[in-house]
């Protein structure tokens, strides 16, 4: 396995290729981002795994400086998971100019639910998406299925540019209690953590729930919302929204059994974390 800092030597160490799998993350990895690398590799070509932490994304107030910064631990989590080149860029490398070039996506699929509490995140992951697949120029790129609307908002990207990369969701990996794998639960405290599976456990309720014509959409996500209050949680959202295109559906379209996904996301003391369940 190589670790290729600039892009000139990743340009070079890919001359030639054409079936080349990516995964990009932000580093600090975990069971959920080697199951990603792992399905790279079982698409066969090289497996490209890019681990940069995007500014971007991160609103004023985020975590940007805290964010962890794991690499030599990550290199060696890769290597045995069928990663060949890691490309770990610094900010000069890869902005070596203020980034005033923006992809900006669709509002309507956007500045809903993570956009609405998170102004301008998507922007900040398209760009950093974009400027990636042109560095690394896949055949195709795997994301995780936790950050369902970020995978939407990609695979509609890469759609609407006639890209020539096949976007392909991956499958939330889970501790055996449950929680979605993230690196932000590396944040969480003992007693948090064990608290933690509360979201999961919530968003199941509202999907068991969703089926019900004697329930409403808005008394059906009030009600989780307010479980997890109850707990100690500050939600942003807990909703039931379609999965074509992330609105909510009519009573009519839960009744004839339209795919609808559960998203959920919650602070936990000073932690936010997100999931979904697709029913």
């Amino acid at each position: 396995m190589r670790v290729i800092h600039t892009l000139a030597e990743l340009r070079e160490a890919l001359a030639g290729q054409t079936n080349t799998a990516f995964v990009p993350t932000m580093g600090n990895l975990h069971e959920g981002h080697l199951s990603l690398v792992r399905e790279a590799a079982r698409l066969g070509g090289p497996v490209v795994v890019s681990i940069f932490v995007n500014r971007l994304q991160f609103l004023p107030h985020e975590d940007f400086d805290q964010y962890p910064r794991t690499l030599a631990r990550d290199c060696e989590l890769l290597a045995p998971a069928g990663c060949d080149i890691v490309f770990a860029p610094s900010e000069a490398e890869l902005y070596p100019v203020k980034q005033t070039y923006k992809v900006t996506p669709p509002a309507g699929l956007a500045d809903l639910l993570e956009g609405e509490f998170r102004p301008g995140f998507f922007t900040g992951v398209c760009t950093v998406v974009m400027k990636l697949f042109q560095c690394v120029q896949p055949a195709v790129a795997v994301f995780g299925q936790k950050d369902y609307q970020q995978l939407k908002v990609i695979k509609g990207m890469a759609e609407q540019f006639a890209m020539p990369v096949q976007v392909i969701g991956a499958p939330t990996v889970r501790a055996d209690d449950g929680l979605a794998l993230s690196s932000r639960n590396g944040y969480l405290g003992t007693d948090e953590r064990l608290e933690a599976v509360a979201l999961s456990k919530a968003l199941q309720h509202l999907a068991d729930a969703a089926r019900d014509p004697k329930q409403t959409l808005a008394g059906m996500e009030a009600a989780a919302a307010e479980e997890l209050r109850q707990r100690g949680w500050a939600p942003d959202y807990l909703t039931l929204r379609r999965r074509t295109d992330l609105l909510p559906p009519t009573d009519a379209e839960r009744a004839a059994g339209e795919p609808l996904v559960a998203l959920g996301a919650a602070r936990l003391g000073a932690t936010r974390l997100i999931d979904n369940l697709e029913l």
